[in-house]
């Protein structure tokens, strides 16, 4: 791309190689194991235009993400694979020992010819721009083993920054993610690092699983279930938001004649799900669902600590028939996501990963029309991360595109809710005219 210029590429390492002098070796769990054919997540803040010098703030930024790696040091690690030679299997760990390729990989680019707007808008990822921007396009987490497990890309725009993160889901999830993230942008800023305590990782919450587990080699064996990820040039993407005020108001309206107290994110993720499948042109007969990321922390028993770092997330899914969804309000909806979300607790949790065990199954991102594939959280602190010349303007995701995949993060100000949508065309067009979809969401042009 012309139009995109990488200045520089190295690699960060811890200040003081805490890591290394720890030699931490860290086994993978079912959850990490499953993730292994998907891509890595990509993540991307935009930014206003620094006032000082932009190799000053490079400088800056690499310093202070050194800093950083030296308390939330698997970041720096490497994904290792042993070959086992007795069963035909392998084995995966993360290894923090300081071998080659030890560090994060920290790219400088120029675009000076994009405007911060030309991103801010909606579809901005629909053509190439966006495999340029962010740096891990492509790479699946088992791919780990010869590519960093964060990858960072710093772009200077003509009016501002593109700063965008990529990470391997078998070393975190998107809470540790963010925290490493809040981390990092404090100590850039103020030079404190009062918000950091010594990591914590997650331990052996699943003691009847031998480890390391051994399974069939992703790179070389096919996934047990094909899904589908449809291809960017016939999606579209969509970026909405959801005011505070109509948050609540779809809150309100799921709890109408509900026993069960509806969360407000429940009711504002019914309202998408339904207007999506209205707008589909799925028949009465036919089943949808919806897929959304728990984590698991405080789940399981024992509990582990909020500050537990790594990848700690199951996924919960909820089934409908279409005619039932059509026929029903937005209460019977939400309360099927509620319904889910309680469901998964200590014991489900160990059931999944005793049963993952014995029937080992790595899939390839799967969604689709009949599907709806909800990542991140609302509650993570995107909007308050500020490296030293202002808070971010916008947050966006990088490819994969995938058919039914949902952004969610929360907004600008205060009890708003945003997301970045991937549909197929003729649904974005039915959505953009859908009143009843509009009337609580607001469309970003």
């Amino acid at each position: 791309m012309e139009d995109l210029v990488v200045k520089s590429t190295s690699i960060v390492h811890p200040r003081l190689n805490v890591g290394v002098k720890k030699k931490i070796k860290i086994n993978m769990t079912p959850w990490d194991l499953s993730r292994l054919r998907f891509s890595y997540p990509q993540r991307g803040l935009l930014f206003p235009k620094p006032g000082s010098d932009f190799d000053i703030i490079i400088s800056k930024l690499k310093s202070s993400l050194s800093i950083v790696l030296d308390h939330l040091y698997t970041f720096a690690g490497r994904l290792v694979k042993k070959v086992n030679e007795d069963d035909d299997t392998v084995s995966y760990f993360i290894s923090c020992d300081g071998s080659d390729g030890y560090g994060v990989k920290f790219v400088h680019a120029e675009a000076k010819t994009i405007a911060v707007k030309d991103m801010v808008k909606s579809g901005f990822i629909g053509g190439l721009i966006g495999s340029f921007f962010f740096p891990a396009t492509g790479i699946k987490n088992y791919q780990g083993v010869s590519n960093p497990l964060l990858m960072v890309q710093v772009t200077e725009m003509k009016d501002g920054i593109f700063m965008c993160f990529s990470y391997n889901q078998t070393v975190a999830d998107g809470k540790s993610l963010w925290k490493f993230i809040n981390a990092w942008s404090e100590i850039c800023s103020k030079g404190s690092m009062g918000i950091i305590s010594p990591i914590l990782l997650r331990g052996w919450f699943l003691d009847e699983i031998e480890y390391p587990i051994h399974i069939q080699d992703p790179e070389t064996t096919p996934p047990t279930n094909y899904g589908s990820s449809t291809t960017s040039n016939i999606l579209q993407e969509i970026v909405f938001r959801l005011t505070k005020e109509n948050v609540l108001k779809l809150k309100a309206k799921a709890n109408e004649g509900i026993g069960t107290e509806i969360s407000s994110f429940q009711a504002v993720l019914g309202h998408i799900w339904r207007s999506r499948v209205k707008n589909g042109g799925m028949s009465r007969e036919e089943e949808t669902s919806c897929k959304v990321p728990i984590d698991m922390r405080q789940r399981l028993n024992p509990k582990l600590k909020e500050e537990c770092f790594g990848n700690v997330v199951q996924t919960g899914m909820v089934k409908v028939n279409v005619g039932e969804m059509l026929d029903n309000g937005l209460g019977w909806l939400a309360l099927k996501i509620n319904q889910m979300v309680r469901s998964q607790t200590d014991e489900n949790a160990k059931a999944f990963a005793e049963n993952w065990v014995k029937n080992v199954e790595i899939p390839v991102s799967v969604s689709g029309r009949y599907a709806l594939l909800v990542a991140s959280c609302p509650r993570f602190n995107v909007y308050g991360n500020d490296f030293g010349w202002g808070k971010p303007i916008g947050l966006r995701a990088g490819p994969p595109l995938i058919d039914g995949k949902l952004l969610v993060s929360q907004g600008v100000k205060e009890g708003d809710i945003e997301f970045q949508a991937c549909f197929q065309p003729q649904v974005v067009a039915k959505l953009f005219k859908d009143a009843e979809f509009l009337e609580y969401v607001d469309i970003v042009s």
